[in-house]
């Protein structure tokens, strides 16, 4: 496999979830978060259809999260694939956290 885009969502001021990419098939295998951040995890909406999204979870029925700071890039291992649309949300579902400016996320994808 090998890096083959990155794709940047935007978490607005005062919201928590991210606008819409198209992974095209990609896997999701990196995310660079930006240097300034309101302190939350990560977690991910779905969509096969770019219009309907689901929270997204493990076959075991845990919400899938990432741990997140400020100014870091985390390598997500298993990467997510086999998502045709997604949205990264800061918090939970449950506790979702507003962000207190707009956070440009960076998406690394590969093949």
């Amino acid at each position: 496999m090998q890096m083959i885009a990155s794709q940047p969502v935007t978490i607005a001021n005062g919201a928590s979830l991210s606008n819409a990419v198209e992974l095209r098939g990609a896997q999701l295998c990196q995310i660079e978060m930006p240097a300034a951040w309101t302190a939350a995890n990560l977690t991910f909406q779905t969509s096969a259809n770019g219009v309907t999204y689901q929270d997204l979870y493990t076959e075991a029925g845990a919400e899938v999260t990432v741990t997140a700071a400020a100014a870091r890039n985390i390598s997500l291992d298993p990467v997510i694939s086999g998502v045709k649309y997604l949205k990264v949300r800061s918090g939970t579902t449950a506790t979702p956290v507003n962000q207190a400016a707009d956070r440009i996320i960076i998406l690394n994808l590969w093949e």
